[in-house]
């Protein structure tokens, strides 16, 4: 492997980072320095799309020939599984030399089914059936937590994504554990299973800076690029402590302190591409500092001035029926649900290209 901050990252302890897209070429620089994993949603697939339009249009084309009848949903789905298991098979050799514990692609259920537990499970348990290293995304939404319980429990190796705070993350840690326990009951074995609990760092940092725009507050602009990090940090305590067999994961990065603080801890850090480029030439060395705790001076300001950095913050800042209307939460599932319905236009451009008027 090429020797770079990520990979000494790796080699400090437990700590692994993962290829925050399932483009193939992005992918395989990652693997080559060390990543062990890699994600997916409607809007990296859409990314992609546009990345690798040489392979992915006439791909395209060719299925929608092949199958006639099929929707324009179904198409769409049906790349999204392919895409998803392209980048499967490129972490399967990871997968093989870890013994099952790493080497996982996640791919997202339909983001606009977060409040249907059912249709979730029901596809979960078929995208867990396409290859034998598909970890399945479920939102932590109220129905994403029951969803969550029921296919850990039919032993789908579970990411728990569209979390952003410590009730969030706790509460899907104690589905998990619900699930675990429930599929040992059952006779399957929960040591094959590598669930994670996904807090969105830099989308939380994201909704408070624009709170602080709406409601023209006047805070340490630093403070504003520390409360994922703080709610990392305490998630993580928590998580040591109640002995969780959930692995922490952080996502959604802005700058390079989501890579540093978080290092030393075991868990794992989903980079966008161009984040693992800059890190790599940055030439810091990274340490361990994932116990280092914020500096309180920071915690009490947001605590002060930002009632929902407060509700981020504590383990009973928000119930289970508040999950679904938290600004981050609300902000980041319509994006999904957005990127979905891109998704799904530019695979009917892709079918049916709108003429040139000029020439008709």
């Amino acid at each position: 492997m090429l020797d770079t901050p990520l990979l000494r990252t790796a080699r400090l302890g437990p700590t692994d980072y993962w290829n925050d897209s399932c483009a193939a070429d992005e992918l395989t620089y990652a693997i080559e320095r060390g990543a062990t994993g890699a994600t997916s949603n409607p809007m990296i697939v859409l990314d992609v799309i546009g990345k690798e339009r040489a392979h992915w249009e006439p791909r395209v084309r060719e299925l929608a020939a092949a199958n006639p009848a099929w929707t324009e949903v179904e198409l769409t789905w049906a790349i999204i599984e392919e895409m998803a298991v392209r980048g499967a098979a490129q972490l399967a050799p990871v997968h093989a030399r870890e013994s099952g514990r790493k080497g996982w692609l996640s791919v997202q259920v339909n983001p606009a089914n977060y409040r249907d537990p059912a249709r979730m499970v029901e596809q979960a348990v078929r995208f867990a059936s396409l290859a034998p290293n598909l970890q399945v995304k479920f939102p932590v939404t109220a129905a994403g937590i029951l969803a969550i319980e029921e296919a850990t429990a039919r032993g789908v190796n579970i990411n728990a994504t569209v979390s952003f705070t410590v009730p969030q993350a706790l509460a899907a840690a104690e589905a998990v554990e619900r699930g675990l326990d429930r599929l040992a009951a059952g006779g399957g074995d929960p040591r094959k299973l590598a669930p994670i609990v996904t807090l969105m760092i830099g989308r939380l940092d994201d909704w408070l800076k624009a709170l602080v725009d709406r409601d023209g507050l006047s805070l340490n602009p630093a403070a504003l690029d520390w409360a994922g990090i703080a709610v990392f940090k305490r998630t993580y305590g928590i998580f040591k402590e109640r002995g969780y067999r959930s692995r922490m994961l952080a996502a959604a990065y802005r700058h390079h302190l989501h890579w540093t603080e978080l290092v030393g801890g075991e868990v794992s850090m989903t980079i966008p591409y161009a984040w693992q480029v800059r890190f790599n030439r940055s030439g810091i060395e990274p340490v361990s500092r994932i116990d280092l705790p914020v500096d309180p001076a920071i915690l009490a300001e947001l605590r002060d001035k930002l009632p929902d950095f407060r509700r981020a913050f504590e383990p009973d800042g928000l119930t289970p029926a508040e999950f679904d209307t938290y600004g981050a939460t609300v902000r980041t599932l319509r994006s999904f649900i957005k990127a979905y319905h891109d998704l799904q236009a530019a695979i009917r451009d892709i079918v049916l290209p709108n003429p040139d008027v000029r020439t008709v």
